[in-house]
């Protein structure tokens, strides 16, 4: 028999610290933190402090102990078992479904102010966001079907999305803060966070933005020396991560009042008032373009990296064996890509019905939430339970070794915990709130239920067929 395809190791160091760019900085998230006051500053901060570098530290130890394609399932599934690992790559893929048509329709919002006012009366039409989406979303199935080459082309150019438009805000910026001056009162008060139960969800919502740094190493099967080049790209893409929020949300507040952004078009929409206002509003229409293009980026890198966790787990018989099949031309796991992109398309579609495009776009963004951060605790879990196995010479540890690995961990754990705890905090002007927290939580239990019961179905099935083929 001819030899089993193996996955194409395409994967180079640019691809992969551009794929950390367009991954972790969505440019949405500038514009949603300036909305929120100069106390955001702060937030940010804390959420670089608490969150990030402690997941940016135990994917690189995580990565160079398991290099293998599966990324997070793989790690838990060493730490834990099967079930464990299982369960963390179905909160994680489920979580990220209704990511795709969230970012999407920030894409979509984006792309209207490159077309003039016209092209602006399909602001409130549900069909327009839903096609952009679904068309989205079937181009990139498509292209990383094709193959990992076609794939990473598709998130490099993407990364222009996320580079070029941070630029142009800071520039605008400084231009506006040196004709007209700061736009917002900045005083030591202004940045200390006030406690309000908003707040507190929109905080949950900040931390959430600097999540994706684990999606390059569920491809480690597809990259070149993945050891060696997975911590220099985090490096390179953390750095640019944290820098571009931290430096945009600050353009932002000097050059325009809080209430001048927010919502799926309030990037695109600060940047027309600062660029209308220095007299260069032709600069708008192609900035735009790249702001729907980094949308478009953040799905394509997510839908890409995630696709290969099902791909792995049905290796592992945790899902039916068709997830497992390579494609003998291109090298990819293409029926874990296919049934993954139309799963997104799906969401796109229930996730549209019965509501505005606005009330669709709160919702899809608030519904990842809390599902998105289970993994995590996972992850966190399995870097310090890894600290009592020997590392080989080849592993790169997290500098000051096995203490500092743990505290690091313990630090991402603990504020993990308390980010999922925010995400359940109903607003201030929910009528019901505790009807509101029962359906963020009871959503979840039904998430994870429904992971277990596939789990054990799938385990079921793999020993009765090995029980039939004994019995031949």
């Amino acid at each position: 028999m001819p030899p089993a395809p193996a996955l194409k190791r395409g994967i180079r160091f640019r691809d992969l610290a551009l794929f950390y760019v367009v991954s972790g900085m969505s440019v949405r998230w500038t514009a949603m933190a300036a909305a929120a006051g100069p106390s955001i500053l702060l937030v940010w901060v804390a959420a670089l402090t608490c969150f990030f570098i402690p997941l940016a530290a135990s994917v690189m130890e995580l990565s160079s102990r398991h290099p293998d394609e599966g990324g997070i399932y793989i790690w838990t599934r060493e730490a834990f078992g099967g079930f464990s690992g299982f369960i963390a790559a179905w909160t994680y893929w489920m979580s990220n479904l209704p990511y795709f048509p969230g970012v999407l329709y920030f894409g979509a919002a984006s792309a209207l102010f490159a077309f003039g006012p016209r092209a602006q009366a399909l602001a409130a039409s549900p069909a327009y966001y839903v096609a952009f989406s679904v068309v989205w979303l079937a181009i990139i199935t498509l292209l990383n079907i094709r193959g990992v080459d076609a794939g990473k082309w598709l998130n490099n150019v993407s990364a222009l999305g996320s580079l070029l438009p941070l630029a142009v805000i800071i520039a605008l910026a400084v231009a506006v803060y040196t004709h007209f001056g700061a736009a917002t009162h900045f005083t030591p008060a202004s940045f200390i966070p006030h406690f309000s139960l908003n707040n507190a969800i929109f905080w949950s919502s900040v931390f959430f933005a600097f999540g994706g740094v684990e999606a390059g190493s569920a491809m480690g099967d597809e990259i070149r020396n993945p050891r060696r080049v997975i911590p220099w790209a985090i490096l390179v893409g953390g750095s640019v991560l944290a820098i571009g929020y931290i430096a945009g949300t600050g353009a932002l507040l000097v050059a325009l009042p809080s209430t001048a952004v927010g919502g799926p078009d309030g990037l695109v929409n600060g940047i027309r008032l600062m660029s209308a206002r220095l007299g260069i509003a032709s600069l708008l229409a192609p900035v735009a373009i790249f702001v729907a293009l980094n949308a478009v980026g953040g799905a394509a890198a997510y839908l890409s990296s995630t696709s290969r966790l099902p791909f792995v787990a049905g290796i592992h018989h945790c899902l039916p064996p068709a997830f497992a099949r390579i494609h003998p031309r291109y090298r990819t796991p293409w029926v874990a890509i296919g049934i993954y992109g139309l799963a997104g398309i799906a969401v796109t579609l229930l996730g549209q019905a019965g509501t505005s495009v606005r009330g669709a776009y709160e919702v899809l963004v608030s519904m990842g939430i809390i599902s998105y951060f289970v993994p995590y605790l996972f992850l966190f879990a399995a870097m310090i339970r890894m600290q009592s196995t020997p590392a080989g010479p080849e592993v790169r540890r997290v500098p000051g070794g096995r203490p500092v690995a743990i505290a690091l961990a313990s630090l991402g754990l603990a504020s993990t915990a308390m980010t999922i705890v925010l995400s359940t905090i109903p607003a201030d002007d929910e009528p019901n709130k505790p009807l509101a927290i029962a359906k963020v939580v009871g959503g979840t239990v039904v998430l994870i239920a429904a992971g277990i019961a596939v789990f054990l179905f799938s385990r079921w099935k793999t020993r009765r067929s090995a029980s039939e083929a004994l019995t031949l």
